[in-house]
């Protein structure tokens, strides 16, 4: 510290009157704000690694003589080890968007348009950045190669899954991480300054406009652009929705292409995905090791996150690595990594029904995961109403689910034989099925069904909702909903609780 006030009198002239520690994020460097008689303050910066420290100064005055928004150095010392640059203030994008994340992923307008903001500046520092740039001067290695990437893939088997217990063959296993590495680093894709740990928390808001500005690069080096759009969108605790993270994409192509040729969406999607794939393994071994070893409970919380990440990713996607992926399927069906559904509330009174996880105990060692409260098994409601009388409410609380229109279908009730009967008397059931249209447009609801009561199921959601409404909630509502509700009980064996409202009648398929 000493040495530090030192640096900060030989750049002003004088003491700093005040000197206060900053938060420490996941490094071991340390921050502090000096301020001056004047009150103008900067940002000191001691680090435990000279090569490190080289590595942000020359990025910093490198990115600052392209004009890009990142922090100016005022003075470093001899050695290196400690430095002094501007101040950017206390807020970061991961602060100011903190509402969002808490009410379980859903962001105001402002919150997204600070993302969006943000998102669109990402190119301007890869392209632009690396024009000129010396990549030897990066730490700790100039480029993003098969070397690095085995190195994390193992960092994630030996910090992360092996402290889960779980059976896997290691020389599989292995042959997939290598073609895993080798799709990583193939050639085609566009090299440019990766920054390694782009994420809310290393944004800074500046100004009246928000302005973003960029921080701790110095672990950046030459390398494609999806690995820091996979970072920023699929990190762990942001809980961005898939919408969101759509627009949010986008923003970023479109912002890509006024820097380089692109490729087509299809395969710029299909490249990203193989990031955001590894990005997770990553990630979970930096988690196991900062989180289980070190009993920093951040890094434990933001561990079942990173699990639903790669849950749905691998429903999304088929990677060409079955025993990779076979082993993740496993890891993600186990109960310690199973979610709860709980109510979050923003500071506006807005409530929304969101996934968090439960925290592990601070006693648990790295080898021993908590298991999250047990909230009972999945149960499915089932309701049939008329649209004349609105759609069903929803009792549990959590905004309801799918309400399927039913009107596109033939109605039996036009005609005079089936005005008195409902869809589950014979006579309806016979003309709705010889008909056939009803079936084909079951047939699209089972699929979508199957899959989201399947999901439910492993995610632990206590509740489900489908509604199937028609002109008098009679003949193809009360057919559509008495048919999905007893393919579901027979094909998932849970709970199933039918209404059909209008006909006053309710069921129970235990």
């Amino acid at each position: 510290m000493q040495k530090l006030k030192e640096l900060y009198k030989k750049w002003s002239g004088e003491e700093p009157k005040n000197v206060q520690q900053l938060t420490a994020g996941g490094s071991n460097r340390e921050y502090y704000r000096l301020t001056g008689s004047d009150g103008t303050t900067v940002v000191g910066c001691i680090g435990t690694s000279r090569d490190e420290n080289h590595a942000f100064v020359y990025l910093s005055r490198h990115f600052c003589k392209r004009q890009l928004p990142v922090p100016r150095i005022l003075a470093v010392t001899d050695d290196e080890l400690r430095y002094l640059q501007t101040d950017l203030g206390s807020v970061s994008l991961f602060d100011a968007i903190r509402g969002g994340r808490e009410a379980g992923g859903r962001y105001t307008l402002k919150e997204q348009e600070l993302l969006k903001r943000t998102i669109r500046q990402l190119p301007n520092i890869q392209l632009r950045g690396a024009r000129e740039l010396d990549f030897t001067n990066c730490y700790p290695q100039p480029e993003f190669d098969t070397n690095s990437v085995l190195f994390d893939l193992n960092y994630f088997k030996y910090c992360f899954l092996k402290a889960t217990e779980l059976d896997f063959h290691e020389l599989k296993l292995e042959a997939d991480f290598r073609l895993l590495a080798k799709d990583l680093t193939a050639s085609g894709d566009e090299q440019c300054f990766l920054y390694r740990d782009f994420q809310a928390r290393n944004v800074m808001l500046c100004g009246p406009s928000d302005t973003p500005y960029f921080i701790d690069f110095q672990g950046g080096r030459r390398g494609p652009y999806y690995y820091d759009l996979a970072s920023f969108l699929w990190q762990a605790s942001a809980k961005y929705p898939h919408k969101l993270r759509r627009e949010l994409v986008y923003e970023y192509y479109n912002a890509l292409k006024q820097y380089t040729e692109v490729p087509t969406p299809h395969r710029f999607v299909e490249r990203l995905s193989l990031f955001v794939l590894f990005r997770q393994l990553q990630v979970l071994g930096a988690y196991g090791f900062r989180g289980y070893f070190e009993r920093k409970a951040h890094f434990i919380e933001s561990i079942p996150p990173a699990i639903q990440n790669i849950r749905e990713l691998l429903d999304e996607r088929d990677f060409p690595y079955p025993y990779l992926t076979g082993v993740l399927r496993r890891l993600t069906e186990l109960p310690q990594f199973q979610y709860v559904e709980t109510t979050a509330s923003r500071a506006d009174g807005y409530k929304t029904t969101s996934l968090n996880p439960y925290k592990p105990h601070p006693q648990d060692g790295p080898a021993t995961f908590s298991k999250y409260d047990a909230q009972g098994p999945l149960v499915v409601r089932v309701y049939s109403f008329s649209y004349g009388k609105g759609i069903p409410e929803d009792e549990s609380g959590n905004g309801g689910g799918y309400v399927f229109d039913c009107r596109s279908t033939h109605n039996p009730g036009r005609y005079e034989p089936y005005k008195q009967l409902t869809g589950l008397d014979e006579p309806v059931i016979r003309f709705l099925e010889d008909d056939g249209e009803i079936l084909t447009f079951l047939d699209s609801v089972y699929k979508l069904a199957d899959a989201h009561v399947r999901r439910y199921i492993q995610r632990g959601f206590t509740s489900l909702m489908f509604c199937f409404g028609c002109t008098g909630g009679q003949h193809r509502s009360v057919y559509s909903a008495q048919h999905l509700a007893e393919h579901i009980h027979e094909k998932f064996g849970i709970e199933v609780r039918i209404c059909h409202r209008e006909q006053k009648i309710t069921q129970t398929l235990k």
